[in-house]
C-alpha cells in the first residue's frame, strides 16, 4: 500500500453536536489548512523521509537475507560433511565385519566341522548318524575362537539352508528355526550376500552392563553364506556383535556445538544407537527413569507436535505420533539436508542432514538445534529490528502530519457533498453507489435540467482512480450514439471533489428488469440488443473495448417521448486496443469484468480481449434476457469460469420450455462461440443476424408504449447498490478487476 492509499483509507471524524456549523468550519478552516499546505503536499516532500525509511528497510532486508543465506549454505555444507564422514566410517565398519564374517565362513576348518552338521539324509538311501553335536559344537567354537576374540565377536550360531540353527554359542537356540528377527539377514546370507544387521532386541539371555543376564539387550550380528566343495550354499554363518561398543561409538564421534548429535535409525523410526542426552530424555519422559536405561531401541524418532524441553507435553502416545520431518524422507530412500529448521523427536527445533544405507537397512542422521545453528544470525536480526524500530517511530511522526492533513481533506470533500452544492450543481435524491463513486441526482443551478451526477468516492481517491475516473469520462465524451450514456461536464471542486455530471435517465436498467418482470419477449429482446448493438459498433471502431458489458450496465427507459429506448453505462474499464505500451489504470493484463458475463479469453488471457469479447458479454445478456437466467449457474466464481471456458450454453428454448424461433437461438448462441472466430466479428454482424429473426417484427412502438404505461417507471441509476438477486448466483453479478492499483 502505498502512502497516498493510507491517507485516503484513514477515516477522518465529525461533529455530530453541530452539523452546520462543522460545514461552516470545513468551508473556511480546512479550506484555509488545505491552501497553507497546498504547495508542500504538491511538492511531496513528505514522501522523501518515509522513503528513505524504505530504503533503509530494503538494504537491510537485503543485507540480512545475504548473511542467512550464506550462513545457511556454510551450515548446509558442515552439515552434509560431517554426516557424509559418519556414514562412510559406519559403511567401513559394517563392510569390514561383514567381510570378517565371509572370511570365517570359508575358513576350511570351521567348513569341515560344519560340513559335519549339514549331513544330506536325502542323498543317501541308508540313515545317516549324526556325529557328536556336543563335539561339533565345541570344534566350531575352537574355530572361531581366534576371529571372535580378535573383532569382538560375543557369540554364533549356524544355520541349514532351512534356517534351522543346527550349531550356537547359545544352547537354548540350536534346533530352533525360523526366528522371526533373524529371517531378514539369514536370507540373503542364503542368497549369497555377507552382510551385517541393524541392532535389534535380543530372543536370548545376555548380560547387560550391570552384569544381570536378560533378554531384549541391544544385539546385531554379521553374517556370511557357507559354500560347500562344490561352491553350493549349504547354510550360514552368523557372528553376535554389540551395537553399544564400536557401532555407538562411531555416530558418537560426529557432532556439531553443544546440542549437535549423530544417530542410527531402522525403517520403523527407531533409534538404534545411544543418544547423547539419555540423562535429558529421561528428565523428559522419552525414556523411562530406570537404571541403566537407554535410548538405543527405546526411543521411537517421532515428532511430538511441540517443545518437551519448553514444557509441552504431547496427548498421544509415542506410537500414534508422525515420524520426523527426517525419518520421514530417509526411510523413502532418499538422502538431504535441512536448514531451515524442523521439530527432533524432543519436539525441538533442529537443523539436520540425513541419509539411508539400503544394503544395511539403516538410516544416518547428524542434527544439532535451530537456536545454536543461528546464533549470530539471530543477534544480527536483533540489531535489525532494534534500528529499523527506531526508523519507523522517526517516519510515523513524519507521516502522522500527512494523515492530519489527508483527513482534513477528505473531511473538506464530504463537507462540500452535504451541502450538496458542486460549483453550479445542487445535489438532491442519492440514486447509487458503485465501486469507484456514488451518483446523485441533481439540477444545473442556471439550466435547471435534471441531471445525474457521479462522485468520486471520497474514501477511495488516488492517483489511480482519479486518472481512471477521468479516463471513463474522456472515453464516453469521444462516443455520440443515441444509445450511450451522454456526459454533460466534469470538474473538480476547491476541496477537491471529482465529479462529471450526465444525462438523468429515468428508467430500469436490465438487472432490475428482468428481476421484476421476468423473461422478456424476443422482439423486445432484439429491440434492446439491437441498439446496444449500434452503442458498442461507435465504440468499437473507434479501437475500444468496453470489458464490462452486463444487464446492471444497460438502462431502459423512456426518453425523448419514445419508450424502450437503450443506454450503454459506466465506460470506466475501457480497454483501448491500440494503446497497449501506454500506462493504463484500467488494470491491463488483469482479469476485469463481470464473472457472469465475462468471455473465455477475458478469463484466460485478459491482454487479448477484443470487441468481440464485447459480443460475447452482449449474447449472455440476451440469453438473460429471453430466459431469465443467467447463461451458466455455478456454486463458485472458479466454477463458473471453468464453465464460461469449457462448457457448451443450453439451448433458450430448453430454459424457457418453450420454442424459440432458429434464428433467433443461433444469434444469441453465436455469440457465446468459444471461438472468437466463429463470433459475428463486429456489433454491426450480430445486429445483421437480429433482423433476421422472426421476433424482430413482434415487437412495435405500440407495445413499447403499453408496457410503460402499465408499469411505473424505476429510478434512474448510473451506478446501482448492489442488489440480492434471484436471477444469479450472489456476487458473481458485480464487476471484478484483479490486477489494478
Amino acid at each position: 500500500m502505498n502512502p497516498w492509499q493510507l491517507i485516503r483509507r484513514t477515516v477522518g471524524r465529525r461533529s455530530p453536536a453541530n452539523p452546520q456549523a462543522h460545514m461552516t468550519w470545513a468551508h473556511t478552516s480546512v479550506g484555509r489548512t488545505v491552501t497553507r499546505t497546498g504547495v508542500f503536499l504538491k511538492k511531496q516532500l513528505w514522501v522523501w523521509p518515509i522513503i528513505a525509511v524504505v530504503i533503509l528497510s530494503v538494504i537491510g532486508l537485503f543485507v540480512r537475507s545475504a548473511i542467512e543465506s550464506t550462513m545457511k549454505a556454510n551450515l548446509s555444507s558442515q552439515l552434509q560433511t560431517l554426516l557424509t564422514a559418519e556414514a562412510a566410517m559406519l559403511d567401513k565398519w559394517l563392510e569390514v565385519h561383514a567381510a570378517n564374517a565371509e572370511t570365517a565362513a570359508n575358513d576350511p576348518r570351521l567348513r569341515e566341522q560344519i560340513g559335519h552338521l549339514l549331513v544330506d539324509e536325502a542323498a543317501s538311501d541308508e540313515p545317516v548318524s549324526r556325529p557328536d553335536l556336543s563335539r561339533v559344537n565345541s570344534d566350531i567354537a575352537k574355530a572361531l575362537a581366534p576371529i571372535m576374540a580378535s573383532h569382538d565377536f560375543i557369540g554364533y550360531f549356524v544355520v541349514d539352508r532351512s534356517k534351522e540353527i543346527l550349531a550356537s554359542s547359545h544352547a537354548v537356540l540350536i534346533g530352533q528355526r525360523d526366528i522371526r528377527d533373524y529371517d531378514q539377514f539369514l536370507s540373503r546370507a542364503l542368497d549369497g550376500e555377507a552382510v551385517v544387521s541393524a541392532p535389534f532386541p535380543s530372543v536370548v539371555m545376555m548380560q547387560d552392563e550391570a552384569g544381570q543376564v536378560r533378554t531384549g539387550e541391544p544385539t546385531m550380528y554379521a553374517c556370511a553364506p557357507i559354500r560347500d566343495e562344490s561352491f553350493l550354499i549349504v547354510g550360514a554363518l552368523a557372528l553376535q556383535l554389540q551395537p553399544q561398543r564400536e557401532f555407538t561409538r562411531i555416530l558418537q564421534l560426529g557432532q556439531m556445538g553443544d546440542s549437535g548429535e549423530t544417530y542410527a535409525f531402522d525403517r520403523n523410526g527407531r533409534m538404534v544407537s545411544n543418544s547423547r542426552f539419555d540423562d535429558d530424555l529421561i528428565l523428559l519422559g522419552i525414556l523411562p527413569d530406570q537404571q541403566l536405561s537407554r535410548s538405543i531401541l527405546n526411543v521411537l524418532i517421532r515428532d511430538p507436535g511441540g517443545d518437551m524441553t519448553n514444557g509441552f507435553r504431547p496427548t498421544t502416545r509415542r506410537s500414534e505420533m508422525p515420524m520426523t520431518r527426517l525419518v520421514a524422507d530417509a526411510v523413502e530412500g532418499r538422502s538431504g539436508v535441512d536448514v531451515e529448521g524442523y521439530r527432533d523427536y524432543r519436539g525441538v527445533p533442529v537443523v539436520g542432514a540425513w541419509t539411508w544405507l539400503p544394503e544395511y537397512e539403516l538410516g544416518v542422521a547428524t542434527e544439532i538445534d535451530l537456536a545454536e545453528a543461528f546464533m549470530p544470525l539471530t543477534i544480527l536480526r536483533r540489531t535489525f529490528w532494534g534500528l529499523y524500530g527506531l526508523l519507523v517511530v522517526s517516519a510515523i511522526a513524519i507521516f502522522a502530519f500527512t494523515v492530519v492533513v489527508a483527513n482534513l481533506q477528505r473531511e473538506a470533500r464530504k463537507a462540500a457533498i452535504e451541502a450538496q452544492q458542486l460549483g453550479q450543481y445542487t445535489l438532491e435524491t442519492k440514486l447509487g453507489a458503485g465501486a469507484m463513486g456514488v451518483v446523485y441526482k441533481g439540477h444545473h443551478s442556471m439550466l435547471r435540467r435534471p441531471t445525474a451526477i457521479k462522485l468520486l468516492d471520497a474514501d477511495r481517491v488516488n492517483d489511480a482512480s482519479i486518472q481512471r475516473f477521468e479516463r471513463e469520462v474522456q472515453i464516453t465524451c469521444r462516443l455520440n450514439h443515441p444509445s450511450t450514456i451522454a456526459i454533460y461536464d466534469f470538474g473538480r471542486t476547491p476541496e477537491g471533489v471529482f465529479y462529471y455530471a450526465m444525462e438523468y435517465l429515468d428508467g430500469i436498467d436490465l438487472q432490475q428488469l428482468v428481476e421484476k418482470y421476468g423473461a422478456q419477449p424476443g422482439g423486445r429482446v432484439i429491440s434492446i440488443l439491437m441498439q446496444a448493438c449500434g452503442s458498442l459498433y461507435e465504440a468499437h471502431s473507434q479501437g475500444l473495448v468496453h470489458r464490462d458489458i452486463k444487464p446492471a450496465n444497460m438502462m431502459l427507459s423512456h426518453r425523448g417521448g419514445e419508450p424502450d429506448v437503450v443506454k450503454v453505462l459506466d465506460f470506466g474499464l475501457v480497454k483501448a486496443v491500440d494503446e497497449q505500451k501506454r500506462a493504463g489504470v484500467s488494470a491491463e493484463g488483469g482479469l476485469t469484468g463481470t464473472p457472469l458475463y465475462m468471455s473465455p479469453e477475458a478469463i484466460q488471457s485478459p491482454m487479448t480481449v477484443d470487441n468481440r469479447s464485447d459480443i460475447y458479454g452482449l449474447g449472455a445478456v440476451g440469453y438473460f434476457l429471453l430466459t431469465g437466467r443467467p447463461v451458466f449457474d455455478a456454486t463458485s466464481i472458479v466454477d463458473l469460469c471453468q464453465k464460461h471456458i469449457d462448457e457448451v450454453p443450453e439451448r433458450p428454448s430448453s430454459r424457457l420450455g418453450h420454442n424459440v424461433s432458429d434464428e433467433l437461438e443461433y444469434a444469441i448462441l453465436s455469440c457465446l462461440e468459444k471461438t472468437r472466430a466463429k463470433r459475428p466479428q463486429t456489433a454491426r454482424d450480430f445486429a445483421q443476424l437480429l433482423r433476421k429473426c422472426p421476433e424482430a417484427k413482434q415487437w412495435n412502438l405500440e407495445q413499447a408504449e403499453a408496457w410503460w404505461a402499465r408499469h411505473e417507471r424505476g429510478q434512474s441509476v448510473e451506478d446501482g447498490p448492489a442488489r440480492e438477486t434471484t436471477t444469479s448466483q450472489p456476487g458473481y453479478d458485480q464487476t471484478m478487476v484483479f490486477g489494478n492499483d
